[in-house]
């Protein structure tokens, strides 16, 4: 057995001439795996708050979009800005815009929001309604179709009657609901400016002007009205008497200013307003003035006629 000989020794695989070979492409696969995994990103990317991974070669924020199949129309606002780079880990909001339609206090504008709900809208638009009304509720979403907004703002509007003078702030659509808000009654015939249905803008004055449709006789006219309201209330057109009650310059009992057209009170008109429904009141009665001034309608005729009726 001792001069038998060996069988030979199998080859080695690392002492093949493609060893070198191998040895290299797998350093090079190892060190590309490694450079792959430095350029890919984690990105969050959030598109009308919703969130999702995304995990994207891209340098810049507008690779990442276009690799995530997120396109860009008219008004969408993307931050950061499209050609900024994308660092790892970043997040990106993109946020659509919207048509919006308002109406805002009886004026009607387009606009384009990326607000994903009606009070983010507003802000955008830097409309604060206050205590104002709204068509739709500040939490209801903005379509990305669009939307019509109806907004009404709480204004300062005033009232303005003879002497009166009431502030209103409201929202009011019309001047006619100003009025029923403030519960002021209109008698047939009464003036309003601005139109009963023109819309109230904050400032606006509303004023009540009552009707003169009944002419007053000359001869009426001539009569001594200044000494009349002296002696029934020394000429104060604010006078109020208790006792009837009775109110202003000729101590009109309500039934009696109602019965000539009067409005509300009669102290809260001006003295000639007054003086008019005055003489109304007279030309109605035919001249028969002591149920209205029994002890101080002899005053309208001057101190001689005064001293021949008490006679």
């Amino acid at each position: 057995m001792r001069g038998k000989r060996r069988a030979p020794r199998p080859p080695l695989p690392w002492r093949s001439p493609w060893t070198p070979v191998v040895c290299v492409a797998g350093v090079v696969a190892a060190s590309a795996l490694v450079a792959v995994s430095f350029l890919v990103k984690e990105v969050v990317l959030v598109v009308d708050g919703e969130r999702r991974p995304v995990h994207a070669f891209a340098g810049t924020v507008e690779e990442v979009l276009a690799a995530a199949g997120v396109t860009m129309a008219y008004g969408d606002v993307v931050r950061p800005s499209a050609q900024e780079e994308v660092r790892d880990g970043a997040t990106i909001e993109v946020r659509r815009a919207r048509p919006l339609t308002l109406t805002l206090d009886g004026h009607t504008s387009k606009h384009l929001v990326t607000a994903s709900n009606v009070g983010e809208a507003l802000a955008e638009l830097d409309i604060t309604p206050a205590a104002g009304r709204l068509s739709a509720p500040p939490g209801d979403a903005v379509p990305l179709e669009g939307m019509e907004l109806t907004v009404y703002t709480r204004r300062k509007v005033y009232v303005v009657a003879g002497t009166t003078r009431l502030t209103s702030r409201t929202t009011a659509r019309t001047v006619r609901q100003v009025l029923r808000q403030k519960r002021v009654e209109l008698r047939r015939g009464y003036h309003v400016d601005p139109p009963l249905d023109s819309f109230p803008e904050d400032g606006t004055v509303i004023t009540i002007v009552p009707p003169r449709t009944t002419q007053i006789d000359p001869a009426t006219a001539r009569l001594d009205w200044r000494a009349l309201a002296e002696c029934e209330s020394h000429g104060d057109p604010r006078a109020y008497n208790p006792d009837g009650p009775y109110y202003g310059m000729y101590q009109f009992s309500l039934p009696m200013w109602q019965a000539v057209g009067g409005m509300g009170l009669p102290s809260n008109w001006p003295e000639d307003e007054q003086t008019y429904r005055a003489q109304l009141l007279y030309q109605k009665v035919g001249g028969r003035w002591r149920g209205q001034w029994p002890n101080c309608g002899d005053r309208l005729f001057g101190r001689a006629t005064v001293t021949a009726l008490r006679r």
